[in-house]
């Protein structure tokens, strides 16, 4: 019994201990802080920070009506001794939460102090980026007990109305002072002016006609204003050349500067500022003015017709001196509209801060490598990110612009910004040397020694390259915050790159930029497809390839391979180490680029990947495919090029050219039809001429058999000139070639046996045992080199098939074998025809290799002895030369 009360006691005595340990660690909050109680908008400085603060005791405050643009994951609430740029960016959070990346629309809640602060510590509350070191925004408290201080510029408002996407309206009402205090806020740019105001009762149609209208802008300079305008037609504002009186939308001092000796123009200006892309005008009016003529009375209780339109303003010039706003135009509730208002109802439907598409305030320079960018110093006047010291860097005498360079195209900078100003582009927001705050950067260019003053300027020229990010930050090396951004941007890829050659059939342009151990190389096709890819190789098998494609969400991809086959098998994907990787499609067209090292680090070498070797002093084989879809899982058939090169391209990578690998196909095809002429038509043809036109009268069948025997020798001898040439030299390796030698050679013997011929026999006498071998010799050599040529004919066919993957290889190889088919069939049908005239003279006697008596009647070296050839066709040519053949 004892020992269960111990263990039922032992929990509660746990319990009672976590919560006792909780309490006691948890911030005991005092109440006896003269700022318990403490009320105060905040002051709007970045992202269209608006809230409203109370303290609500020693250790926390409230927070309602937020509203605030999205931030980095770094914001949080920041304390400070005083707005000082040294004592704001050496501040402290306050608090554990953070206010996380996404945009706060009229929200409330409360913040808890963290246990080691207190409200005597704070003489400034922030809310603070810290990865930017920027002020969001921020409210002053009270020092030393003294009464509660606000700041004088605030842009919280009892009331907010929509008029469109991108305009609001927002008033405080005092009638018991008789003002109406309204801010115009639009989502627009500096050139653009704004209006609102109130309709003539009194009409019914045609609203902007006699209303009293207030129209804000900002000069060119970037300083707000206000003009209070009536409007007497639908026009910009003129003045009459006779009596100089204006009608249209003109400004009341243009119709009357002075009435009763008190300025027409009541409306008052209360603050302006632009923010984000979007422009904030604050004025103040009377709601009964004293000028009755061009004001309208503004009655709080009523509702009443308001006008507001959107529109470009004109600024001065030398005939005028007043802005003036163009006709809006645009559809109606976008550039322009009007409502029914009670200013005195409390409106609040404007839920949560505009958002711009362009929210950069500053102004924008585009470096041009013609001309310098002149770097100097000046005093703050609308610095992008504050806080900032007291003074920043100007750039062609505007106050730290967004610079916009491109990738490839010199910068050249004239630093005259003093000698404690040195100029240097860093990867770091906040420059001032990140190395002192313990910060990681990269440096691009510049250092301690880019200063100069306006004598003796220092010229510093910055070559942005491929490798360079998208967004990096001019500034000086002493100060933090000095200076901004610089956009980077794609040029031409001929900019970006110090090489460039055209691949094969010059639909892809390969670049590529060497340094010490790597390489960087982009590839762009000339026309719409799926995926590009780039490979290593003399052709597709065995080669690496690199392929790049976009996938379904847009987003681009690059993977690398090693190809071993032509099916999707043989398609083994690798790891190499590629940085700096990019693929993008514009308009279709795919771009890909990426850094690797000339020679693979790999533990294992018998990875394909570790063979892959860039070795700039060789000429690197280039090849490419193109298809109509990619993709890294499961690949199949889909992944075929449905377009490739046809021959790799020799890229010389030292000397920034190429060498096209010989484009042998066309090459190989020339050089096969000669060979076709030679072996297919002109040596048969001289073969049959001597075998079947002997009985034609004279010697006109030994003409056509020398002609064309030697054209044909000759057109093989070009054929093989020609390749030779072409492949820069001669290669001993395939069956082609080596048949084409023996029937090069075959052909060659015969005009040498042909000067070594004997001497016929006289009529009547037998042949001599030489002329017999020579005869023999002759025939066996000719019939054997047309054999061996034509088998040449057929191995080249293939061979060009496989190495070139000609398509209609094998249409073209039956086309030869229907060509020779029909030639067998004539010969066959000319013997037969020979052989029955020789039967019906002599009967059936036997026949050896041709009409070889007849070849004697003449001598084959002096084809021009017609004596000769008289005698036998006076002496019944047939039957004497057969005589020799029967013994």
């Amino acid at each position: 019994m004892y020992n269960s009360k111990i263990f039922l006691l032992i929990p509660l005595f746990l319990i009672n201990s976590i919560a006792s340990s909780k309490a006691d660690s948890g911030q005991k909050c005092s109440n006896t802080s003269s700022l318990i109680g403490f009320e105060s908008n905040f002051t709007m400085v970045r992202h269209q920070l608006r809230g409203h603060l109370k303290i609500l005791d020693g250790c926390s405050f409230q927070v309602t009506r937020f509203d605030m643009l999205s931030g980095s994951s770094d914001v949080v609430f920041w304390g400070a001794v005083s707005l000082n740029f040294s004592d704001l960016t050496s501040g402290f959070p306050i608090s554990g939460q953070r206010l996380n990346q996404t945009a706060y629309k009229n929200v409330s809640f409360s913040v808890q102090l963290l246990p080691d602060i207190t409200w005597d510590q704070i003489n400034v509350l922030s809310i603070w980026d810290i990865a930017s070191t920027s002020d969001f925004g921020h409210v002053t408290l009270p020092r030393n007990g003294s009464d509660s201080f606000s700041d004088s510029v605030h842009t919280v408002f009892d009331n907010c109305k929509n008029l469109s996407d991108n305009y609001r309206v927002r008033w405080n009402l005092n009638v018991e002072e008789n003002w109406i205090e309204i801010g115009l806020e639009a989502a627009a740019p500096t050139t653009y002016y704004m209006a609102f105001g109130w309709a003539n009762p009194n009409r019914t149609k045609e609203l902007m006609s006699e209303a009293d209208v207030t129209v804000a802008s900002f000069t060119e300079e970037g300083r707000p204003f206000v003009d209070d305008f009536y409007i007497t037609a639908y026009s910009e504002c003129k003045l009459s050349s006779k009596d100089r009186t204006a009608i249209g939308v003109c400004p009341d001092v243009v119709y009357e500067n002075s009435k009763n000796g008190m300025m027409v123009n009541n409306t008052r200006l209360v603050y302006g500022h632009r923010r984000d892309g979007v422009s904030l005008i604050m004025f103040r009016k009377p709601l009964n003015s004293t000028d009755k003529k061009y004001d309208l009375p503004v009655y709080p209780n009523e509702d009443m017709r308001v006008i507001w339109a959107l529109g470009l303003m004109k600024p001065p010039n030398e005939n005028r001196s007043h802005f003036l706003p163009q006709f809006h135009g645009g559809p109606e509730k976008v550039a322009y509209g009007h409502l029914v208002l009670n200013v005195s109802k409390k409106v609040d439907d404007c839920f949560g801060p505009l958002d711009a598409d362009d929210n950069e305030d500053q102004e924008l320079i585009i470096a041009d490598t013609e001309v310098p960018l002149v770097v100097t110093t000046g005093e703050v006047l609308h610095y992008p990110n504050p806080p900032s010291p007291s003074k920043v860097l100007y750039i062609n005498n505007k106050e730290a612009p967004v610079l916009r360079v491109e990738r490839g195209v010199p910068v050249k900078f004239l630093v005259q910004a003093g000698h404690d100003v040195a100029l240097y582009i860093t990867s770091d927001s906040l420059g001032g040397n990140a190395t002192s705050r313990n910060a990681t950067e990269t440096i691009y260019s510049g250092g301690p020694e880019a200063e100069g003053v306006v004598a003796n300027p220092h010229e510093l020229i910055w070559v942005p390259d491929r490798n360079t990010p998208d967004q990096v930050y001019y500034q000086s090396l002493y100060q933090e915050k000095m200076g901004w951004k610089v956009q980077v941007v794609d040029g031409a890829l001929s900019d970006m790159y110090n090489n460039s050659v055209l691949l094969d059939d010059q639909q892809v342009t390969f670049f590529w930029t060497l340094s010490e151990d790597s390489i960087t190389i982009a590839a762009r096709g000339v026309k719409k497809s799926g995926y590009l890819a780039i490979g290593f190789g003399n052709g597709m098998v065995n080669s690496y390839a690199y392929v790049g494609w976009i996938g379904d969400t847009g987003k681009g991809h690059l993977n690398t391979y090693w190809i071993d086959g032509k099916r999707p098998l043989n398609i083994h994907p690798t790891n190499e180490n590629l940085t700096h990787v990019r693929c993008k499609s514009e308009d279709g067209i795919i771009t890909l680029e990426f850094t690797r090292p000339l020679k693979p680090s790999c533990n294992q070498n018998d990875k394909p990947e570790c063979k892959n070797i860039v070795d700039p002093t060789t000429p690197l084989k280039v090849i490419w495919a193109m298809g109509s879809k990619w993709t890294d899982e499961h690949l199949s058939e889909k992944n075929m090029h449905t377009v490739t090169s046809q021959r790799p391209v020799q890229v010389l990578l030292i000397r920034g050219s190429s060498e096209a690998e010989q484009g042998l196909q066309p090459v190989l095809a020339v050089h096969g039809f000669m060979m076709f002429l030679s072996w297919g038509i002109l040596i048969p043809g001289g073969i049959l001429a001597a075998r079947y036109l002997k009985h034609v009268e004279g010697d006109g069948w030994y003409q056509i058999h020398i002609y064309l025997q030697y054209s044909g020798l000759a057109i093989i001898l070009l054929g093989v000139l020609f390749a030779v040439a072409e492949l820069r030299g001669f290669y001993v390796s395939s069956l082609h070639v080596k048949l084409g030698i023996a029937a090069i050679v075959f052909a060659s013997v015969q005009p040498m046996n042909a000067y070594l011929r004997p001497e016929k026999p006289a009529n009547g006498e037998d042949a001599s045992t030489k002329r017999l071998i020579w005869e023999y010799f002759h025939v066996i050599i000719g019939r054997g080199a047309v054999a061996i040529g034509i088998a040449a004919l057929f191995t080249g066919m293939k061979h060009l098939g496989e190495r070139y993957r000609v398509e209609n290889v094998h249409d073209l190889s039956w086309v030869l074998i229907i060509w020779f088919l029909i030639a067998a069939l004539t010969v066959i049908y000319l013997e037969y025809r020979e052989r029955q005239q020789r039967d019906r003279l002599q009967g059936r006697n036997n026949w050896v290799l041709g009409n070889v008596a007849e070849e004697d009647s003449i001598d084959l070296l002096s084809p021009n002895d017609a004596s000769a050839r008289k005698g036998s066709q006076s002496s019944g040519v047939i039957e004497v030369q057969l005589e020799p053949l029967n013994r």
